[in-house]
């Protein structure tokens, strides 16, 4: 096949290392901008999708929106004084993050509709060469801000694809079917379930949930925000940031509730269900069997007062195959619906899902994650040069904003390409025995955590690695990645062949 070259609009010397961002979500965006201010503009957005967003484009199913309130769910350095409620739909967060991409000037850099399925690393370049499709790509460096939340879990039942009536996922949420006076099957009850039940069943005319296990679910504390609030922030823009660390801290001491007896939670979500649902049946099948936290803790105004009705069934015997009317249980029992909704969740524990990645001597970056992934701050792995994660291994949280721990993460991959740029490196590579130490330090936290407790989450592999979760202060976090440790790393310095190599920053596509 002949190959076109694009000719090289931008060159490494006048704007620093070529950076390939996986993503145009959360993660991508923000990194883009913290390169983009220290003027290190030689970035490419890949995005596999025609709109950005991320998983607040993926998800537009009933109810969706965010459980942190918004002040700790902006960037800190675009912070909007326009919300009109604490917590918010996901199509608003997907319209801020289309502004900010606009107001950045960002969409110039992106590449829509363009998956990145294989990154393969030349030690003598120093150049990584993506491939999407028949296209390739080059790029000095990458920073992979792919999620944890985009990828559907289906499940695996037997005669799933016999079905006759109406089926999906709830990340691909079917809004041309009528819900009215249907007979729903609801199959999972975690983060998502919890948010479109208590919608379904406004309409439906049954929704019967089969749950493996329940959740612990609390009152969110929705209000709208006062006319004199929204003036304030306006006028006053510096007293959102008041605001801002009012939630940041107050998140920073539920942390202790991760490592401490769950009672009062235990408590609290108990006393929520007993308002509205009187059934004993249906309400020792909604109290869980396990410490809060050790699966998501979940946050709802709406979801026990949909538990209480007459027409919302749970079911907790296991499914033994789906038929074209139905489910049938293990039991034997069969029940007809018109519409299957899997609320069955996301692969997360599988980082960059189906992505082959190539390190030094072809090394494959399944085969370094084969006991479970993991990385040196959650974003660099050994044997993988000028390679970064956003939003990876041990970094999620189950008590803070994502977004902190983004921001900490764009930070630390800026400073690590102005060090290539700054000292003309070919490559950064993090030590193996920095990454195991990283890594020893987070299995110990978790491993003193209620994530490490005895039931199965998303949080953590089927062999119980918690491969997820951050289990600290998340300004523990911030302290240890203000700043690089390059003694930390292996840096390669340019050589003359690979800095012409390297010159045009040229990118490859495949002729059509």
């Amino acid at each position: 096949m002949a190959l076109a070259y694009d000719a090289p609009a931008r060159t490494e010397a006048a704007e620093g290392p070529s950076v390939a961002i996986l993503g145009a979500g959360v993660a991508g965006i923000c990194t883009a901008i913290k390169l983009k201010e220290k003027g290190l503009t030689n970035f490419t957005i890949y995005e596999k999708a025609s709109e950005i967003g991320g998983t607040w484009r993926e998800n537009t199913y009933p109810g969706c929106s965010c459980d942190v309130p918004l002040h700790m769910y902006q960037f800190s350095f675009d912070m909007r004084p326009d919300w009109t409620k604490k917590y918010v739909f996901a199509a608003d967060i997907k319209a801020y993050l289309e502004s900010v991409v606009d107001k950045y000037g960002l969409r110039g850099n992106i590449r829509f509709n363009t998956e990145i399925d294989d990154a393969r690393f030349d030690e003598q370049t120093g150049i990584w060469t993506l491939k999407s499709g028949d296209r390739s790509f080059e790029a000095n460096v990458i920073a992979a801000g792919t999620g944890q939340l985009h990828r559907p879990v289906w499940p695996n039942i037997p005669g799933r694809e016999t079905f006759k009536g109406d089926s999906w996922h709830s990340a691909q949420w079917n809004h041309s079917v009528d819900l009215k006076g249907k007979r729903i099957a609801v199959i999972g009850n975690g983060a998502s379930a919890i948010q479109f039940v208590p919608e379904i069943a406004k309409e439906a005319g049954s929704v019967t949930i089969f749950q493996r296990s329940a959740s612990w679910v609390l009152p969110r504390p929705q209000r709208e925000f006062f006319g004199w609030e929204k003036a304030l922030y306006k006028a006053l823009p510096w007293t959102m940031n008041i605001q801002r660390w009012k939630t940041y801290w107050f998140g920073e001491l539920l942390f202790r509730t991760f490592h401490t007896s769950g009672d009062k939670l235990k408590e609290a979500a108990i006393e929520e269900m007993n308002l509205y649902v009187s059934d004993p049946e249906k309400k020792r099948k909604l109290t869980p069997d396990y410490e809060p936290g050790c699966k998501r803790v979940l946050f709802a105004n709406d979801w026990w007062p949909a538990m209480g009705m007459d027409h919302v069934d749970v079911v907790t015997e296991g499914i033994s195959e789906i038929t074209p009317a139905g489910l049938r249980t293990k039991d034997g029992k069969e029940r007809a619906f018109d519409i299957i909704v899997y609320g069955t969740g996301f692969d997360t524990t599988h980082f960059l899902g189906p992505m082959g990645v190539k390190g030094l001597a072809g090394r494959e970056l399944k085969e370094a994650w084969a006991t479970g992934a993991e990385a040196h701050h959650g974003m660099t792995v050994s044997g993988f040069p000028n390679f970064f994660l956003l939003y990876g291994p041990n970094t999620n949280l189950g008590h803070n904003s994502i977004i902190f721990m983004i921001e900490c993460q764009a930070n630390y991959i800026r400073q690590c390409v102005e060090k290539l740029k700054n000292d003309n490196l070919l490559y950064i590579d993090v030590k193996p025995e920095a990454q195991r130490a990283s890594n020893e330090a987070v299995q110990a936290d978790n491993a003193n955590s209620v994530f490490a407790s005895g039931c199965t989450s998303w949080y953590k592999t089927e062999s119980g690695k918690v491969t997820n979760n951050w289990a600290n202060y998340t300004f523990k976090y911030w302290w240890m990645t203000r700043r690089p440790n390059f003694a930390e790393f292996n840096l390669r310095a340019r050589t003359a062949s690979a800095q012409g190599a390297a010159a045009g920053g040229m990118q490859v596509a495949a002729a059509e």
